[in-house]
């Protein structure tokens, strides 16, 4: 088979980039791990900023978004048993985030791909990249008990942290930046409708809380817990009880309880890899960059990343224009490292380290204060938080 451009993974990042170079008329095929009920019920991300949200729009994936979608026009801090209320667009000129979980995104593309008659082969095991530094890359990959070569002009890798894509590098290449932090989240979702409108970030001298919501029906809820723990450490009474202790606050508030269906501890972890162009193979999302949740830029990054990479390709199979291709790199990691930083700080700011002293929680609390209370830190809160629209 061969193809234009060769995707590898049908995440967010690998269906919408199909999505968008098949609206400029660039073929594609996409090869994902993974069946389709799996891919469509994995939980992962669930905060679109602002261009994330115009991206999907414009490009036709925003119809059930922004049917079902939750605008959001701030989060709320919680410290010292007071709540304090960043207003997004008070401080961003009118810009906000909007609450659409990313399975929902996922099976907004894969619709859209199969109406208009896109490739996208599921349980397609990707094996290796090869040809990267010609002008005839590959990839070799299992389906239906086959193996099978996939002739491509470019490749693009969007397969995740532990695909196969960044592997194809040769040794050497890449600089690797990574950090990873001394504690982990335990995550769950529970039927039962939210109790808040908005997103509620709560610092803690036992650790940090995260109340979130998949829909009107659906609270999502996190809590910061020992990177060695495990979900059967906590029961659901439990989980309950240390929610209520880290939320609790000086107000008529009352966290709903409710049945809990499902449970899962994710690592924190900070990491980039650059460049993410390799001769004809290109990085995005997960394959090229991690942040922890904290900041909610995973899924935007990868959708800015593959957004880059449409108009480039676009560009490029309209008149054989590679300059927005030789500047792709370059241009992602301005957008990537701004948001690692974000990221970064949001997690040492609401997260107490294991065997920290007074000093340090006193200089977390002194810096909560002051973006609760200057115009100027809350300013960059939120400007980071619904979406830097040029970095």
């Amino acid at each position: 088979m061969r193809t234009s451009v060769g995707i590898i993974g049908a995440g967010p990042a690998g269906l919408l980039l199909s999505h968008l170079l098949h609206t400029q008329g660039v073929d594609t095929v996409v090869l994902e791990l993974r069946d389709r009920g799996y891919v469509e019920r994995r939980q992962r991300a669930g905060i679109l900023e602002q261009a994330t949200v115009d991206v999907l729009r414009a490009s036709g994936a925003g119809e059930r978004m922004d049917r079902q979608g939750l605008p959001h026009h701030g989060v709320e801090l919680r410290f010292d048993r007071r709540s304090h209320r960043i207003d997004f667009p008070s401080l961003t000129d009118g810009r906000s985030v909007t609450v659409y979980a990313q399975t929902e995104v996922v099976k907004d593309l894969i619709a859209l791909r199969e109406a208009a008659g896109g490739t996208v082969l599921f349980e397609a095991e990707a094996l290796s990249v090869d040809g990267v530094d010609t002008a005839a890359p590959s990839i070799r990959y299992r389906h239906d008990g086959a193996e099978h070569t996939l002739d491509c002009d470019l490749v693009v890798a969007c397969d995740g942290f532990h695909g196969i894509g960044r592997r194809a590098v040769p040794e050497g290449v890449l600089t690797v930046s990574e950090r990873t932090y001394p504690f982990s989240w335990l995550g769950v979702l529970a039927d039962v409708p939210p109790s808040c409108e908005e997103l509620i970030y709560a610092h803690h001298e036992r650790g940090f809380a995260l109340h979130s919501m998949r829909s009107p029906q659906v609270s999502r809820l996190y809590l910061q817990v020992d990177p060695d723990d495990t979900v059967e450490n906590w029961p659901d009474e439990r989980i309950w009880d240390e929610l209520d202790t880290r939320f609790a606050v000086d107000a008529d508030w009352r966290l709903a309880r409710g049945p809990i269906t499902e449970k899962s501890i994710t690592p924190m972890r900070s990491f980039v890899a650059e460049p993410m162009r390799h001769g004809r193979l290109f990085l995005a999302g997960d394959a090229a960059h991690i942040v922890p949740p904290t900041g909610a830029k995973g899924l935007n990054l990868a959708v800015a990343d593959v957004t880059l990479l449409a108009r480039a390709i676009g560009r490029w199979a309209a008149d054989r224009d590679e300059s927005l291709l030789d500047a792709y790199s370059e241009t992602a990691l301005r957008r990537v490292w701004r948001a690692e930083h974000f990221s970064y700080t949001m997690t040492t700011l609401l997260h107490p380290a294991p065997g920290e002293g007074e000093f340090d929680r006193r200089l977390r609390l002194s810096h909560l204060r002051y973006l609760a209370s200057s115009p100027a830190g809350s300013a960059t809160l939120a400007e980071n938080y619904v979406g830097l629209p040029v970095v």
